[in-house]
């Protein structure tokens, strides 16, 4: 008797990802704080860039990603031979863990660390440990007791998301120290641009110290370009061997390259957007915290706020999606009393602010 194809059993163990959503019912331009995406969208200069590449799209672009990956090293001071771009940084972690990863090894990540660490993880056959937090913030030491001979990889996205909280410069470097060399970190560095504190590294040092530690990042966030998919990877050289062997074999679209220099040589740019963040987290976290609610310190660009119940968290983004407005619930994060909110322009803050003080206080 025939019988349906059987996936592998690990995937049933998997929850699918959620993305923040962006529709609400009878709203027709409802005001999305869900993603962490940039405030402006992405630079002029992209968009310019991306609508003049549309004219070549009947052309493969180039698998390498040469011009863009030289782009990234000028910007940022680092080799573009140590660079690898990706359809998103999610699909370079996703080729880390199935490079190094595997049934019989073990990924450590952070307990509220993000998600597709776990999902890659578990489709690979890893076995995932996480390891619980201090004060939100990733727990060093319990990261290197949770190391055993199985572990072959450690994931820590710094700053962190959903919690906003960070690992200092000293903290990463002690964990390196600590890690047996064969152990593979992974620094996911999304939300870098946005971090203003001396105390802290990208994670661009380490690789260039060792062969062992590779930093990713993205320019879905602070450059605004979510929707083009694009990703890097600095590593070690024989790491970026064994990425471009993987890697598909034209991971990046030429309109996303395209956008992707254009928004590196933006005048301006990062430092338009770094500095309207860091006031705007800063005004609307205080506004919120006058309220009464309790708004975790952020080095990103979005805030976690604590409504103390699950059921009152519910509640508040119900009141704010009636007024058109959607933040992101975090209870798959295991933080159900929390609301994550994204920092949008001034009036969008100043929109949510009103609209949480309403909610608090009617």
């Amino acid at each position: 008797m025939m019988s349906a194809p059987r996936p592998r059993p690990e995937i049933f163990s998997i929850a699918p990802y959620v993305g923040g959503e962006s529709k609400l019912p009878g709203i027709a331009r409802p005001l999305k704080l869900s993603s962490n995406e940039g405030a402006f969208g992405p630079p002029p200069g992209a968009r310019q860039a991306a609508a003049e590449a549309a004219a070549g799209m009947h052309r493969y672009p180039d698998p390498s990603s040469a011009q863009l990956r030289q782009a990234i090293g000028a910007k940022f001071g680092l080799n573009p031979a140590q660079i690898v771009c990706g359809n998103g940084s999610d699909e370079l972690l996703t080729l880390l863990i199935q490079s190094y990863g595997g049934p019989g090894t073990e990924l450590i990540m952070s307990e509220h660390g993000f998600s597709i660490y776990e999902i890659a993880g578990k489709l690979c056959g890893c076995t995932v440990v996480k390891v619980p937090e201090t004060s939100l913030t990733t727990d060093i030491d319990g990261i290197l007791a949770a190391v055993t001979p199985h572990t072959t990889m450690v994931f820590i996205a710094n700053p962190n998301n959903p919690t906003g909280t960070m690992v200092t410069n000293a903290d990463m470097r002690r964990l390196r120290a600590g890690l047996p060399a064969h152990v593979l970190l992974v620094i996911d560095a999304a939300y870098a641009e946005y971090v203003t504190r001396a105390d802290y590294d990208a994670g661009s040092a380490l690789v260039d110290e060792g062969e062992n530690t590779v930093m990713t990042r993205t320019f879905s966030k602070i450059f605004g370009m979510g929707g083009a998919r694009l990703g890097w990877a600095y590593a070690p050289t024989a790491i970026v061997d064994i990425l471009n062997r993987v890697r598909p074999p034209f991971p990046v679209n030429s309109a996303a390259s395209a956008a992707g220099i254009a928004a590196l040589a933006e005048p301006g740019w990062l430092e338009m957007s770094q500095a309207h963040n860091q006031k705007a987290r800063q005004r609307l976290s205080e506004r919120l915290s006058q309220t009464g609610l309790t708004v975790y310190p952020s080095e990103a660009n979005f805030i976690l706020v604590d409504f103390e119940t699950e059921a009152r968290a519910v509640r508040a983004d119900e009141f704010l999606r009636a007024q058109g407005i959607i933040v992101r619930r975090v209870a798959s994060y295991k933080l159900p009393t929390c609301l994550r909110i994204t920092i949008g322009t001034d009036d969008e803050c100043n929109r949510v602010a009103a609209a949480l003080a309403e909610f608090v206080h009617g």
